[in-house]
């Protein structure tokens, strides 16, 4: 560890509030990427070519001493229209970081700088991934297509946690969050007056008995035991108050935690669609967005984190979140492991998304450790093989 560490945080939380003032959304981080880089030259932490337009990756250690394992923090931030009042708020009007990723990011390079400090001490190659375009659920695709985990043996990652105060992390084995899936569907009839309905195929009622009809599948056909969401987000139809218009489109998501949920769950949806447009004598088409599945976290090596992690934060059995990760795109290629990190933990806390979404800069030092501490385990449990 450095000799001071308040000098080392306080130097983070600088970094943190530049990101957060700075926020780019997906594949459009390019002034991040150039600070990520900058502070890891400043570091002397050597930088990988890649074929990635943003976000880089970043090597500590020797793999020919051990196994390689790698670290993962996506970088992006949201469409959202900041209202924190924070001195530091976004600069970027329209853009925020309302998920955390200067949190993120502003850790691993906390973590590279610890790493690179004692670098004689890995047993291996630490392989660092700043990731671009999570929220758009790509970028992680994108880093496996550019060939940057083919020799890795795990990838561990995290996502800030409001309802966690600093200092506290969440780990479970198995899905920690869920699979997503986005719908849109579009519904085609026959416009007419107001006054005459019975001329045109009302697109409005339809549409209407159709998401109703889609609740139906969770609280009917669906085990109280699995979690399971069907949201409709987004309706249109119409332009004016006495013309009933001939399309409709209404979209939303699905979340699961398995495939054969997910899977059966899509089936329902579309019968309940189809036979619903029949009833109504209305014709539909239903897009389908396959996001990341479940971010499943494996057993073996998430318990080897859990006891490791005890050493410096108190760890809880984490709830399940339905919200999605493309963290889950290295689990389906790797083994492993994504956390909840503890960021803010005050009653009321806006969760993730919201405009007023803030994390204290106190949740930095466990980020941080979570990396490190977890970096010389993995490492060295791997040399134990």
């Amino acid at each position: 560890m450095l000799e001071n560490w308040q000098t080392f945080e306080d130097e983070l939380v600088k970094i943190r509030h530049q990101i957060h003032q700075n926020p780019e959304l997906s594949n459009q981080e390019f002034e991040t990427t150039k600070l990520i880089k900058n502070q890891l030259d400043k570091w002397h932490i050597k930088i990988v070519d890649t074929v990635l337009k943003t976000g880089v990756i970043a090597e500590i250690g020797d793999g020919s001493n051990g196994a390689t394992i790698a670290l993962r923090a996506d970088i992006d931030a949201l469409p959202i229209i900041e209202k924190t009042g924070l001195a530091y708020s976004s600069k970027n009007i329209g853009v925020m970081h309302a998920c955390g990723h200067d949190f993120h990011l502003t850790s691993l390079l906390g973590a590279a700088r610890l790493l690179k400090a004692n670098e004689g001490q890995l047993n291996g190659l630490v392989r660092l991934i700043f990731q671009p375009a999570e929220e758009n659920y790509r970028g992680a695709l994108k880093v496996i297509k550019a060939g940057h985990l083919k020799d890795v043996k795990v990838i561990i990652g995290d996502h800030n946690h409001p309802q966690l105060l600093p200092g506290e992390i969440g780990l479970i084995t198995g899905g920690i969050m869920a699979a997503v899936d986005q719908f849109m569907v579009k519904i085609i009839g026959v416009g007419t007056h107001a006054a005459n309905p019975h001329l045109g195929k009302d697109v409005i009622v339809a549409m209407s008995q159709m998401i109703n009809q889609l609740q139906a599948i969770v609280a009917r056909n669906v085990s109280p035991a699995d979690a399971v969401v069907i949201s409709v987000t987004r309706i249109e139809a119409g332009n004016t108050w006495n013309v009933l218009p001939d399309t409709a489109v209404f979209e939303g998501t699905i979340r699961s935690f398995s495939n054969q949920n997910r899977q059966y769950v899509k089936d329902r949806f579309s019968t309940i669609v189809k036979q619903t447009a029949e009833i109504y004598d209305v014709s539909t088409s239903i897009r389908w967005i396959e996001g990341p599945g479940v971010t499943n976290n494996d057993i073996e090596l998430t318990n080897v984190i859990v006891a490791n992690s005890k050493k410096f934060a108190k760890v809880f059995k984490a709830a399940p979140s339905n919200g999605g990760e493309d963290f889950a795109d290295y689990q389906a290629i790797l083994p492993g492991v994504f956390a909840f990190i503890g960021s803010n933990g005050k009653p009321n806390a806006s969760g993730w998304h919201h405009s007023d979404f803030t994390v204290r800069d106190e949740g930095l030092k466990t980020a941080v450790l979570y990396y490190v501490e977890n970096s010389y385990r993995l490492l060295e449990y791997f040399d134990e093989k």
